[in-house]
């Protein structure tokens, strides 16, 4: 059983910043990409960054140049750092990751979500 649990979610004023962190445990083999995906009210998940399991980072066009994504290989664990906040980031961030398993299967798991909340 793998399991991603995320922590580092609040209330935040527009402006500041936010770290994000997302911890796998359970039955792992190895981890391929990682990656962080937002939902907020009333639309789509949405891809917000994508880290591989060489480092290789991908964003989404509305946080670049605000948001870092990065990996501790050793701790199973994806960070997303959040800086110059904005309201339209408000929503549920949902980690996910491609897992191998120690029986040679891949799947892909998700976190449970954590809140991010800007104020403007």
């Amino acid at each position: 059983q793998v399991q991603l649990v995320e922590s580092g979610g609040g209330l935040v004023e527009a402006g500041g910043s936010l770290r994000l962190s997302c911890a796998a445990s359970g039955y792992i083999f190895s981890i391929n990409a990682m990656g962080w995906y937002r939902q907020a009210p009333g639309k789509q998940r949405e891809l917000v960054a994508r880290i591989s399991s060489g480092g290789t980072t991908n964003y989404a066009d509305s946080v670049k140049g605000r948001f870092t994504i990065s990996r501790d290989n050793a701790k199973n664990t994806v960070y997303l750092q959040m800086n110059s906040l904005k309201s339209e980031d408000t929503a549920v961030y949902y980690c996910n990751a491609d897992i191998w398993q120690h029986d040679l299967t891949i799947a892909e798991y998700w976190g449970q979500g954590t809140q991010v909340t800007v104020s403007s």
